[in-house]
């Protein structure tokens, strides 16, 4: 997600997971499960590693897609691969309708025309087709299917086993803002969490960035300090006027967003080739107070570590956005313009950011003209509850307290077998990552709670007891 986006970017230099081997299959699925007046059919891609499997009655681990290309995903979802020679495990990992290379209509496929299929319930819906044909179409399921998935990832494999649990006998949501809905969570809480992290590292960096959106403007002014920013910056494209300040002051924004978003205690190259703490390493340029150019030039030192950290960069293209290039990830912005609303907004006074109200009409009319459709901001509060899941079973929520996305998180536990697992100091769905020899004893104990969840899982899907075990954490 950007803001709304969680994209992945491989990258040779900076690397915190091996290279896991897989093999790609494709699956047909009905275009629309929900109509009986329409045939057509497409293939979605998945990829099987069954290296570990014990085929008799072994688990089936299946990763719920997110927003962009499955192969990336299979490569930085580290935990799945972790455990599956301990479990027995067979790995699947699935990808969404309209991303990487699950395409309906092709490269035509985001045309207004085409794109209205790409829902999450259509998605869902591929995804228990797929696991009956996994299971051998048999009426009673051989496997018990434990559900993985991280950030948009994450609440699929929650919504998965909500919607269907006779295909899903538990999931793993990471990361899952579940309640980030209108309504249902405070707008600003994203950012101020963004802010939390950043003022953890050093107040004064707060305080800095803070100063850096009038100073960026007062600059952008004069003919003579924008030529001077443009080349302290290495900007891609000269700022000419005032539509391109506000580019650059919301990309600047988003860098800050995504840095704390990814701050993981090791080298990572999740969204961009990154250094550890990266947080804390931009905070170092902006630790002393700072104003004018010298601030300027700070920032842009932490411009230039998120953007050519692997110094494959020419030059900062500004005007890219969140664009990660090879994820395919464009289809996202249709679905936060109809069921995914998730309202965002800035305030100036409980976070280090420019205000920026929520509107949504403004919003809507956006979509709009964008797409031809307007926003249904209570859809996802309607399918799928929210964090009403009293009537839910068999799901653990992670998030850690350093995840903007934990503002719309289930952090507090539902009941027995719908628990949240609070991770203190760990960025977006690190507990997913493969194991590092930085982890923190709060991940190792969230990955601990997880193995004892989807061992209890298993055993209530072959009838076996599971009173008198310890799955307590």
């Amino acid at each position: 997600m950007l803001r709304h986006k969680l994209l992945t970017l491989f990258c040779s230099l900076v690397l915190v997971h091996a290279e896991y081997t897989f093999e790609t299959k494709w699956f047909e699925v009905p275009l629309d499960h929900f109509s009986y007046q329409r045939s057509e059919t497409f293939k979605i891609k998945y990829l099987v590693n069954d290296t570990y499997w014990d085929s008799g009655n072994g688990p089936i681990f299946f990763y719920t897609g997110n927003e962009g290309q499955i192969e990336v995903f299979t490569q930085h979802t580290g935990f799945m691969w972790d455990i599956a020679r301990e479990f027995n495990a067979k790995l699947v990992f699935a990808e969404h309708r309209y991303y990487g290379s699950s395409m309906p209509f092709g490269n035509k496929s985001l045309d207004r025309e085409h794109i209205g299929y790409l829902t999450s319930a259509q998605a869902l819906a591929d995804y228990a087709d797929l696991v009956n044909h996994l299971q051998g179409d048999q009426i009673k399921p051989q496997y018990p299917v434990i559900a993985f998935g991280g950030s948009y990832g994450g609440m699929l494999s929650a919504y998965f086993r909500i919607k269907y649990p006779h295909v899903v006998a538990g999931a793993i949501a990471a990361s899952a803002p579940v309640h980030m809905f209108p309504g249902m969570a405070p707008c600003e809480a994203y950012h101020r969490i963004v802010t939390s992290s950043y003022n953890i590292a050093n107040a004064n960096c707060v305080a800095n960035i803070r100063l850096g959106w009038p100073t960026i403007r007062n600059f952008t002014k004069s003919a003579n300090e924008t030529a001077w920013l443009e080349k302290e910056w290495n900007l891609c494209h000269p700022i000419k006027n005032s539509s391109d300040v506000d580019t650059l002051v919301g990309f600047v924004q988003f860098v800050y967003e995504t840095t704390a978003m990814v701050n993981y205690p090791f080298p990572s190259d999740f969204l961009r080739p990154l250094p550890a703490q990266p947080v804390r390493v931009a905070c170092q340029y902006l630790a002393e107070p700072l104003k004018g150019k010298e601030l300027l030039t700070a920032i842009g030192k932490v411009l230039d570590m998120y953007t050519n950290y692997d110094h494959k960069s020419k030059c900062m293209d500004y005007q890219s956005g969140g664009d990660y290039g090879n994820l395919d990830a464009a289809g996202w912005d249709y679905q936060a313009c109809t069921e995914m609303v998730m309202p965002m907004c800035t305030t100036g006074e409980y976070d280090m950011f420019e205000p920026s109200p929520w509107n949504f009409t403004s919003f809507s009319e956006d979509c709009h003209k964008k797409y031809g459709v307007y926003p249904h901001p209570e859809a996802a509060r309607i399918e799928y509850g929210g964090d009403r899941l009293q009537a839910a079973s068999n799901i653990v929520f992670s998030n850690g307290l350093l995840d903007p996305w934990a503002g719309g998180g289930i952090l507090n536990s539902i009941s027995d077998s719908v628990k949240a697992v609070v991770i203190i100091n760990a960025a977006h769905h690190l507990d997913l990552m493969p194991q590092n020899d930085a982890d923190t004893e709060p991940v190792k104990m969230a990955r601990d709670c997880h193995k004892k969840n989807i061992r209890r899982w298993i055993r209530q899907f072959h009838g076996q007891p599971t009173e008198g075990r310890d799955y307590r954490c």
